[in-house]
Formats: C-alpha cells, structure tokens, sequence
C-alpha cells in the first residue's frame, strides 16, 4: 500500500518499520539515502511512486503489523541499528524475524530492559514524553554508600554542563540502590556516581515507564501484553 501524500523522508522510513526518525537524519547527513536514485536534502519529501533506497536497499513503505517487545539487555550488546559499525548490536543478537529498532539506549557495559519496536510514531512519543514516570535502575558501587552520597544523588549533581533533575533515590544494600531517572543524559547513572568519587560495578534496568523487566531472563524477549501496551500509549500520549 503507496502513501498518497507526500511526506518526509525520516517520516516515510520510520513508518516503513525501517529505523527511528533520528536514525533516518542521521543516515541523510551521511549521504546513505537516496530519491528515485538522487541523493536528498534534509526535509526532502517523498511523493506516491518515489523509490527510496537506503545504502541502495530499497525500502517500501507497507503497512505492517506494529510490534514492541521488551528486551533483557545482557552486558555487551550495544544499542544501534548500524549493523556494520558494531558487531555485537542489538539487531543482530536478537535476530528478531521483522524489522525493529531500540526505543532510546541502554549502555554497553550496561544491561536489562529496552523496549524495541516497529513504530516509529511511539519511538517518538515516548522519547519526547515528559511523563514524571522514568525509568529506574539497580545500581552496585564500589564502595559502602553514605548518608552524603545518597543525599547529593537525590538533589542533583553537576554533570555535562548542567545539573541532573532532582531524583529518587533508595538504598538496597551497603553497596546498592535503586535510583528512577525522569531523564536521559549520556551514560548519567555513571557520571553522577563519579562526581562522588563512586565507580559503578553494576547497572540494570527494570523498568521503563509502566513496563517492568520482571523475571524476563537475561538475553530473553517478550511481547508487550495488551494492557502494558494500551497504558503506555495512554502515558506518552500515542
């Protein structure tokens, strides 16, 4: 089935299910993309009956059926789509039999859930969502935590040239907690514990918004269910 209007091209393969808006710029700037076998402009359009091809792969806009999984990142995977930059990516270790991406990152030296998916229009929502929900995380250190250290985790640290969100902290052991993020700046958990002279040992991720790791095992996916999935949508609005 052709679209009748024209559209973007960063809108067009985030609905063919092919890669993330971002990812589509990114593969633009990059001079990967190509329009009835032309290289593009950013915020070119796609008119009914173009050709579009990606590293000269042709891509087709079909409506598919949506898919979105949860994901129990082990240590080691990297989340990208460039299957030819990183050879233990995501895509790959899943091996999912459709086309997916990763909704947001988790590190590499960093494991448990991300949510992958075929729909480019939630990838977006929930990227842009500023819903009060987070994601939280169990973090081990090096060392025994401190009335300070957790303190000064809470209310805020200076970090890549701005100070992190108020945020909320609980302490599980002499060397963990669990910590819920309501944003998503580069490597975050790691920074901050560092600003404190901690080294993170261990970090996973059980939850991201309403969507819990549960006891997925690791290495393992699932499919949303039916509930999860209608309140997510309801939560970012999608």
């Amino acid at each position: 089935m052709e679209h009748q209007k024209p559209i973007r091209i960063n809108k067009y393969l985030s609905q063919a299910g092919y890669c993330s808006r971002r990812q589509a710029d990114r593969f633009l700037e990059a001079g990967k993309i190509t329009i009835n076998g032309k290289i593009p402009e950013m915020g070119t359009k796609v008119m009914p009956g173009d050709e579009v091809r990606v590293e000269g792969k042709l891509i087709k806009n079909e409506k598919e059926t949506p898919v979105y999984i949860a994901f129990n990142k082990p240590v080691g995977i990297v989340c990208t789509t460039d299957r030819k930059v990183e050879k233990d990516n995501i895509i790959d270790f899943i091996n999912y039999p459709k086309r997916i991406y990763p909704i947001g990152r988790l590190d590499k030296a960093s494991e448990g859930l991300i949510l992958l998916t075929n729909d480019g229009k939630i990838v977006n929502k929930i990227l842009r969502s500023r819903n009060d929900q987070g994601k939280e995380y169990i973090v081990k250190v090096n060392k025994p935590l401190t009335v300070s250290f957790l303190e000064g985790m809470r209310n805020g640290v200076p970090i890549l040239d701005t100070i992190t969100k108020k945020c909320e902290v609980k302490q599980t052991g002499s060397h963990e907690f669990h910590i819920i993020l309501t944003q998503g700046l580069n490597r975050q958990i790691r920074r901050m514990c560092e600003h404190f002279n901690y080294r993170v040992e261990k970090l996973k991720r059980i939850r991201v918004i309403n969507i819990h790791l549960g006891d997925l095992p690791v290495g393992k996916y699932r499919d949303l269910t039916s509930k999860e999935l209608q309140e997510l949508k309801r939560i970012v609005k999608a």
